[in-house]
């Protein structure tokens, strides 16, 4: 992710000095170096309420002011802050007051009297540095709704497949992680006569419910080894001595992090014998 030229050439600017000839030379300086966005105030009580409103990218602060000093303003100016980054660069005459600016949140400063190439350079290297913060800013918005609407989408898709398979097929179900069933749904449990709790997992209980065997094995084996499976057909011999038949289709669920969370799937009855 870059900043252009052209990106930080039109950035918003604030100069904050309560000396004319201080302002002049630095929107002199600001606008020969090709600036655009350039605005300035002698009134420092002012300042907050104008970045609030114009959200500048860059403010340059005086720090010796009558009335309001420059560490009052960017009291002010965190107090006010939407996304926790003061764009603050001091402009400061007393090597004294750097550190001390530094720890109440400026991001760089400039010594007086001027180097003119150093205020140029320090003032592209901060509005490169804002510019970036702000765009990967934005992106980690844009990137989390994103991901929330995509959610959104996927849990309304899961709903509308839920409801249409349970809808075309006599059967619907659902294992979790260990293989218990979770969810079984259809009008085929009355005519089975079994609840989800109770269907049949192990052979004994399965011969006793009047599955096939030899069917039911290759589909456990279907589902220990994690494999999808289309109309694979399984059989049961009720208690009235009819043999059902029934077409089951499954497909295993993984989570985001690819871990197994269980399988669902479908059944149809298509033959009935007496």
């Amino acid at each position: 992710m870059m900043i252009t030229q052209t990106e930080i050439l039109n950035a918003s600017i604030l100069i904050v000095d309560d000396q004319e000839p201080n302002v002049i030379l630095i929107e002199q300086l600001l606008r020969e170096a090709g600036y655009t966005g350039v605005t300035s105030t002698m009134i420092p009580q002012e300042v907050c309420a104008l970045h609030r409103k114009n959200g500048y990218d860059l403010i340059l602060l005086d720090l010796q002011m009558p009335g309001m000093d420059g560490f009052q303003v960017m009291e002010g100016l965190k107090s006010n802050a939407a996304d926790g980054y003061l764009p603050v660069l001091v402009i400061t005459a007393q090597p004294g007051h750097k550190l001390r600016a530094l720890q109440a949140g400026a991001r760089d400063f400039i010594s007086k009297p001027f180097d003119l190439v150093e205020v140029r350079t320090r003032i592209h290297n901060m509005l490169e540095a804002r510019l970036l913060y702000k765009k990967l800013e934005n992106y980690s918005k844009v990137l989390e709704q994103t991901v929330q609407e995509r959610t959104a989408e996927l849990r309304a898709s899961e709903t509308r497949y839920r409801n249409l398979t349970e809808l075309a097929s006599d059967w619907y179900w659902e294992q979790d992680a260990n293989d218990n069933f979770i969810k079984v749904s259809g009008p085929v449990l009355e005519m089975l006569g079994i609840q989800a709790d109770t269907l049949p997992d192990d052979p004994s209980a399965a011969l006793e419910a009047g599955w096939n065997e030899a069917e039911r094995k290759l589909l456990l084996a279907s589902i220990a080894a994690r494999q999808p499976f289309l109309d694979f057909v399984l059989s049961r011999v009720n208690a009235n001595g009819a043999r059902q038949q029934f077409r089951v289709s499954g497909e295993p669920m993984f989570n985001q992090a690819g871990c197994y969370t269980g399988y669902r799937g479908i059944g149809v009855e298509f033959a009935t014998k007496g």
